[in-house]
């Protein structure tokens, strides 16, 4: 008879396999599931050397997949200081300098999760504001969307772009009437000066730029780039999380993963993918062949497209069909042309290679829906997959095109107003008309589209179970607004199996049943019955990525 290496029982099991959704016990074996079922059954699988641990009646789940992060970002911002949450001049100029008097920051003193209006009223952030924190010392917010970073003036004079700079299209050092930087930096490259100033020298934003190191990094920085990628690892291990889709790639950091993975194994399974860019050459599509063909295991694989379509809404640079309501004459900015666009998913779908496009604006979302359609009459349906990242305005004449074309709609719960952050500064600078089909998930679920779940981390906080609570939980934008609140079987899935399906995984990862990945992950007490606004109080207590244990928490 074979033996289990592990058994986990008196457990509630989720399995979200819908031929057994629940069993009570589960069996690994040499990185697979052995069995699934009630203990009596697969106890007997036990042997002198398997490991039992009793659940204790908590819930067991399929390892979550998180199916947008930024790896590389998120591993560096653990130690940086965060003002996620934080509101006040005075509160914020005390912990900008209780850092900054610790001298942990060398070069630039950098903060994170700021927040656009963080001052109070709608008050710009400036370079005057920041330098009345610290006037001379260089200071940068990275917004918490990480699409707009706000520089006080020694990190401008430190940076070279005080006096402005030429930057790509879609990309702004916002300048005043003085003729002097004003401190806010828009997009990638418009902060990209002030990043090359940190201890990393802006290596962990090189996969979003789209870019490889200038020159081959020293072995002491790749000692610190490595470092920083195995916390970040470690920290999804720590949050129930077995695999991710990165949202920003580049050969660089495929290749420090490879490192990991061959000294220690990679304990968090990882997707990255190619990066392409305005203005790049169809030709350059060739380097995510080559990442494909070089990366091609269940630990790592590159074998996507990432593109950015837009900026954000509170920047007022995500692409809309009409004004924004507090800013007349402005509609934001698309990077492609349509037949650029265009041009580019028709080569990629024909290499069989998935695309996943950020867009947020109305008109963002319309323009790659487009181009996946041009992609399908060039090449023909077939089952691509292609995907839309955060799809935060939706026109509604759009809603039906998901299904008929089988997109995915990749969507982060956490940045909707009404669930982790306010309302009425979204709401006032799209109008309550737009907002009706604003972060539309229920109604994109309804539609028939297939939606998948994910944080944006480090844009939003990582923990899926903060995901999940979100998704049940948010309120409507306003009264008569359409409820997108989520079931918690829809929640979970969108976490786990709707995220296996995004990577043609489905059946290996994301379900427990025999033959399946052992991915798993055990909670401190049943998420069934937990109030959706308590399901974050829950714990991971381990998590198991391919039968090995990767996080632990007083487990037997």
């Amino acid at each position: 008879m074979t033996t289990a290496d592990i058994i986990i029982e008196n457990a509630r099991i989720l399995t979200m396999d819908p031929d057994r959704p629940r069993a009570q016990a589960i069996a690994l074996k040499d990185g697979a599931v052995l069995a699934v079922g009630d203990r009596t059954e697969v106890g007997e699988l036990a042997g002198g050397s398997t490991r039992r641990i009793d659940a204790g009646g908590a819930s067991v789940l399929p390892g979550f997949i998180d199916s947008h992060i930024h790896l590389f970002a998120g591993g560096a911002q653990l130690s940086s200081l965060s003002l996620g949450g934080v509101t006040g001049f005075d509160t914020i100029a005390a912990m900008i300098r209780e850092r900054a008097a610790k001298n942990i920051d060398p070069g630039v003193l950098v903060a994170e999760q700021a927040a656009y209006f963080m001052f109070g009223g709608n008050e710009p952030i400036t370079r005057h504001i920041l330098d009345r924190i610290l006037p001379d010392v260089p200071l940068a917010l990275f917004a918490s969307d990480h699409h707009t970073m706000w520089a006080n003036t020694p990190a401008l004079e430190a940076a070279g772009i005080l006096h402005g700079r030429e930057v790509p299209p879609g990309n702004e050092i916002v300048m005043g009437e003085d003729g002097l930087a004003t401190g806010e930096l828009r997009e990638f490259e418009g902060f990209a000066p002030i990043s090359d100033l940190t201890p990393t020298g802006g290596r962990e934003m090189l996969g979003l730029q789209g870019h490889e190191p200038k020159s081959a990094p020293t072995a002491g920085q790749r000692a610190v780039d490595l470092g920083i990628l195995r916390r970040g690892l470690a920290y999804c291990a720590s949050l129930g999380i077995t695999s991710f889709h990165n949202m920003d790639g580049n050969f660089y950091q495929l290749e420090l993963l490879q490192e990991i993975d061959q000294a220690e194994g990679l304990g968090v399974r990882g997707r990255i993918p190619f990066r392409m860019l305005p203005g790049m050459a169809i030709s350059e599509l060739d380097k995510a062949l080559e990442m494909r063909r070089r990366w091609h295991s269940d630990r790592l694989k590159a074998d996507f497209v990432k593109l950015f379509m837009d900026g954000v809404i509170e920047s007022t640079t995500a692409d809309m069909f009409e004004d924004y309501d507090t800013a007349p004459g402005v509609s934001g900015f698309s990077f492609f042309e349509q037949d650029e666009f265009d041009a580019i998913c028709v080569e990629a779908d024909r290499h069989g290679l998935q695309i996943a496009v950020h867009a947020i604006g109305d008109a963002a979302v319309n323009r790659t829906l487009n181009g996946y359609e041009a992609a399908r009459r060039a090449n023909g349906a077939r089952d691509s997959r292609h995907r839309i990242e955060h799809i935060e305005m939706l026109r509604p004449s759009d809603l039906p095109r998901f299904a008929q074309l089988g997109v995915l709609a990749s969507i982060q719960p956490t940045h909707a107003p009404g669930g982790a952050y306010p309302v009425e500064p979204i709401l006032s600078m799209v109008g309550h008309e737009r907002m009706k089909t604003g972060y539309a998930w229920q109604t994109i679920r309804e539609s028939g589209a297939r939606v998948v779940f994910a944080s944006d981390w480090p844009v939003a906080p990582l923990d899926p179970l903060f995901g999940i609570k979100t998704a049940m939980t948010r309120t409507p934008a306003f009264e008569g607004a359409p409820d997108e609140r989520q079931s918690l079987a829809d929640s979970i899935a969108g976490f786990t199996s709707d995220g296996a399906f995004a990577e043609f995984a489905e059946g290996r990862k994301g379900v427990l049943r025999a033959g399946a990945m052992a991915d798993l992950v055990i909670l401190s007490g049943d998420i069934e019955d937990a109030a959706p606004e308590q399901i974050d109080a829950l714990r991971v207590q381990a998590t198991i990525c391919g039968g090995r244990f990767i996080y632990e928490r007083g487990m037997p």
